[in-house]
């Protein structure tokens, strides 16, 4: 009887010892694509700074540090605005480096190229840009989430904007692509009353826009949406401006015009019009403490890009504090991501049941500011608690 009652003591305290060490072993792996080179790596700056300010705030600064109560290592990688290079990456996160979350991306069709890879190893994918909106409908996954929006989200409200400004007529432009397409697709959703005289989808990446606003001169429409992403954005606005037909022909555009163009654009966005879910003169209390210490630390006002991004970080924090650092179950992961509350830039907010957040949407305008230089002030909500368009085809058993 004793001899057994030692065995039994031994193997009871044996799987004890086990259960600790898988504890104490538990590691959260992160991987951050981003795009650091070429033509977006201005926007990619941006997440960066925010991403990291996001995790700073959560203690973590190296790897080994904890976030969220569970050591973390945080890989990178950039995806140079290529889905062929963003499928390559995040197969070496999901492959080599092991990680339970990729999160970042700016640009949609790399968004679309990594979700295969990223599913189909049991992986979560956070979003803190692209939207791009299969992913919210059809496509939807419950290992997915965004700290962004939908594509669609801010051209809708755009559009509701437009159609109670009584516009007569628009001219849409925007580039060749899912986002271009979503962005208009957004738009034209709300518009009611204002006619569309053309619509002019033009290559991605483009910089070239005179024969674009020779096509906009000769049409006299008397608005313009267009969106105009990363490089794109400059090279519109100074040929807009050499252009000289702004003083007739107002100009609405999504995610073209922000803190992280802003500076590059200067005079020749003033007048010009936009949506956000976000804007740095936001009165909540952590928008407030997040534009501050980003502003003291990278010596300018954050965009979107950084808000969302910073978002995402703490976004993680809180969920796996809400998990008590169990993060070896990927769906149990993912619906902490979607159900935690969590201090985030735009204020509280929910997530639909494909993980796209319901959230408020502001016009915002570029105006000359006290010190004579152009700044983007909000307007007021044009939509409160907004979901996005898609989220009803999403497939029953792909919801959480």
């Amino acid at each position: 009887m004793r001899t057994g009652s030692i065995c039994g003591a031994a193997a009871t305290l044996a799987a004890a010892l086990a259960l600790s060490a898988s504890a104490s072993a538990q590691e959260l792996r992160i991987g951050f694509m981003n795009t650091y080179t070429g033509g977006g790596a201005l926007l990619g700056k941006h997440q960066d700074n925010g991403w990291k300010l996001g995790l700073a705030h959560e203690g973590w600064m190296k790897d080994g540090d904890k976030l969220g109560g569970v050591p973390t290592r945080i890989f990178y990688a950039d995806d140079q605005t290529k889905p062929d290079i963003g499928v390559k990456e995040a197969e070496k996160f999901l492959k080599q480096e092991k990680v339970q979350i990729i999160a970042g991306i700016i640009w949609s069709n790399v968004l679309m190229a990594v979700t295969k890879p990223t599913f189909d190893a049991k992986a979560i994918l956070l979003t803190t840009n692209a939207g791009a909106s299969p992913m919210a409908g059809a496509a939807c996954n419950p290992l997915f989430v965004s700290s962004s929006w939908n594509n669609d989200q801010a051209p809708e409200a755009l559009g509701k904007r437009m159609s109670d400004d009584k516009i007569a007529s628009i001219y849409m432009i925007a580039p060749n692509y899912q986002a271009g397409k979503d962005m208009i697709s957004g738009v034209l959703r709300t518009l009611k009353g204002p006619k569309v005289v053309d619509q002019d989808l033009v290559k991605f990446g483009e910089t070239d826009f005179q024969a674009s606003i020779s096509k906009i001169r000769a049409a006299k429409p008397a608005a313009v949406f267009a969106f105009m992403p990363g490089p794109m954005s400059p090279a519109w606005f100074k040929q807009w401006q050499s252009a000289g037909i702004g003083k007739d022909i107002k100009l609405y555009t999504i995610f073209s015009v922000d803190n992280a163009t802003l500076p590059a654009l200067g005079d020749a966005a003033v007048g010009s019009y936009t949506a956000s879910y976000w804007s740095h003169d936001l009165k909540i209390p952590e928008n407030e403490r997040f534009v501050k210490e980003y502003t003291a630390k990278y010596g300018g006002l954050p965009s979107e890009f950084a808000a969302q991004a910073y978002d995402g970080a703490r976004l993680i924090a809180a969920a796996v504090k809400a998990l008590k650092g169990k993060v070896d179950d990927p769906m149990a992961l993912a619906k902490a991501l979607r159900r935690t509350p969590y201090p985030s830039t735009r204020g509280p907010y929910e997530y639909n049941v494909n993980g796209i957040p319901i959230q408020n949407f502001y016009l915002r305008e570029v105006v000359k500011g006290p010190d004579g230089k152009a700044t983007i002030v909000s307007k007021g909500a044009i939509f409160t608690k907004h979901k996005d368009s898609y989220w009803e085809k999403c497939p029953a058993d792909k919801r959480i």
